[in-house]
């Protein structure tokens, strides 16, 4: 039996099924639509259906009515009135399975990764740094790599950036330039980026992608809804974390092929987030990762009012297409209604760039990759309500979900292990060896060790380790994005 997952029917009266094959769901897809037509209930049923297959599902709560997908439906007059015209008869209020996440930990599990894990190239579009300011920060994570210095958190890369500061003449003999005020200016940057939540990202223990790719005992895949409405307020925050997520899936899982489903389900919202002031070089990377990523079983769903505010070369990669109304009151509408009516198949008996502009609430047109592969022509659909609630959640009802999370027990309380920051605070308090003593004729006994030299085997052990432990994680742990396009090498494979 082929799954499939339902997204609605056509208006009556022919009312014929249009169906999302689940072996093209990892072929990508975009819902699109002006504020207020549908898009977030689309969004919902997509992802309450990949769950009910099977599938894991991560998304990002923008506006708060996503939580909803945790608690059951409520019957009303106009969500009957919709299953009774698409003649729905099996529909039931349920929840699913759900892990609430947060970045800053407040309403969901926090969200940690490592300075290391992040790399210099993304954190450098964090920290909206220039060209000669990258180059300083590659210098960094360079020396400490080279010198077994573990960068966790925003207190480690600040305490190396210090310390190639202290050594600026030396380090730009062996490393490359470094100038104090592009010191200055990235520890400014951090400062903001600390300011704005982002120290509460950075550290461990660091999410581990299994937790977002859980199914649960009878076959459901567990939807993870991160937090985003504060989020969403931070734009280089929020698009360097899901690109950042994206890479670590890139790098991570293995290849599959072509699969009967999708291994997860990723819903990018608020994509203009992504693309806006990205640089030619970033955004070939994110092409890149959209092409490859298929074959690792992962689907990447891109949310947007407009469909061109993804970069044509991506929406290309795009397979499954939803596209709610569009208001053509400005010569900018106008010109997104002509590119989304060009982007469809035709289908002779609508009129595309018509309809755009004539979609009702909750009404899409809807083309998606047949189970060949094959792009169907566009349909004029009513789409299907989820069984959840249209709505946010309580405090309440978040906090108890929130307690009887799997994965409560591991992220909640943070871990501050002995990093670069306390490396090189030992170093700074280490006396400097002793000055050799002056040559005597007398005999003389053998000297004992100076204090200084002295050192035990356990300390001796300790410090080998960490030294060991700081190179490999440096070789090892993905620097930059997407490591294996930019030459780096990933963590192994789980």
């Amino acid at each position: 039996m082929t799954l499939s997952i339902l997204l609605g029917k056509t208006a009556p009266p022919e009312l014929q099924p249009v169906e999302l094959p689940a072996r093209t769901g990892n072929r990508h897809g975009l819902v699109a639509g002006a504020t207020g037509t549908g898009k977030t209930v689309s969004l919902m049923t997509l992802a309450e259906e990949f769950s009910r297959i099977g599938v894991p599902v991560f998304m990002a709560d923008v506006k708060g009515d996503v939580a909803g997908l945790a608690m059951p439906g409520t019957p009303n007059e106009r969500l009957q009135a919709r299953l009774t015209t698409l003649g729905i008869t099996d529909h039931a209020p349920a929840a699913n399975p759900v892990i609430f996440w947060d970045l800053f930990g407040t309403s969901g599990h926090p969200v940690r990764a490592t300075v290391s894990e992040v790399g210099p190239i993304l954190l450098s579009r964090m920290l909206e740094l220039n060209e000669t300011q990258s180059g300083v920060l590659d210098i960094a994570f360079k020396l400490a790599d080279d010198q077994g210095l573990l960068l966790l958190d925003l207190e480690d890369l600040r305490a190396v950036l210090a310390h190639v500061a202290e050594e600026r003449k030396s380090i730009s003999t062996q490393y490359g330039l470094v100038s104090a005020q592009s010191i200055a200016a990235i520890q400014r940057a951090l400062l903001r980026l600390e300011s704005d939540g982002g120290h509460q990202f950075f550290g461990e223990p660091a999410l581990e992608l299994p937790d977002l790719m859980r199914t649960t005992p009878d076959g459901r895949g567990v939807i993870g809804v991160l937090a985003a409405d504060s989020l969403a307020l931070k734009p280089r925050l929020y698009s360097t974390f899901l690109l950042w997520l994206l890479s670590e899936l890139f790098e991570q899982l293995p290849e599959v092929g072509d699969v009967d489903k999708p291994k997860l389900v990723f819903i990018f919202d608020e994509a203009h987030l992504l693309f806006d002031d990205a640089t030619p070089a970033l955004q070939q990377r994110v092409e890149q990762v959209v092409r490859l990523i298929r074959s690792k079983g992962v689907g990447v769903y891109f949310c947007s009012q407009f469909p061109d505010d993804v970069p044509s070369e991506i929406l290309g990669q795009l397979g499954n297409r939803v596209q709610h109304a569009l208001r053509a009151f400005t010569p900018r509408d106008q010109k997104a209604v002509r590119v989304a009516a060009e982007t469809f198949v035709p289908n002779p008996k609508i009129d595309v760039e018509a309809a755009l502009t004539q979609l009702a609430i909750g009404e899409a047109l809807v083309s998606v990759l047949s189970a060949e592969g094959v792009p169907s022509p566009v349909q004029r659909v009513l789409m299907a309500p989820p069984r959840s609630r249209l709505g946010p959640v309580t405090a309440a009802e978040r906090q108890q979900i929130r307690a009887s999370s799997p994965v409560g027990g591991k992220y909640d309380q943070p871990l501050d292990r002995d990093s670069a920051a306390e490396m090189l605070a030992r170093r700074a308090e280490s006396p400097p060896p002793a000055a050799p003593s002056a040559p005597t004729a007398s005999p003389r006994p053998t000297p004992a060790p100076r204090a200084s030299n002295r050192q035990g085997i356990v300390e001796t052990m300790a410090k080998q380790a960490a030294r060991t432990v700081g190179s490999q994680l440096g070789r090892q742990i993905v620097r930059g994005l997407l490591g294996g396009l930019l030459g780096g090498r990933g963590r192994s494979s789980w």
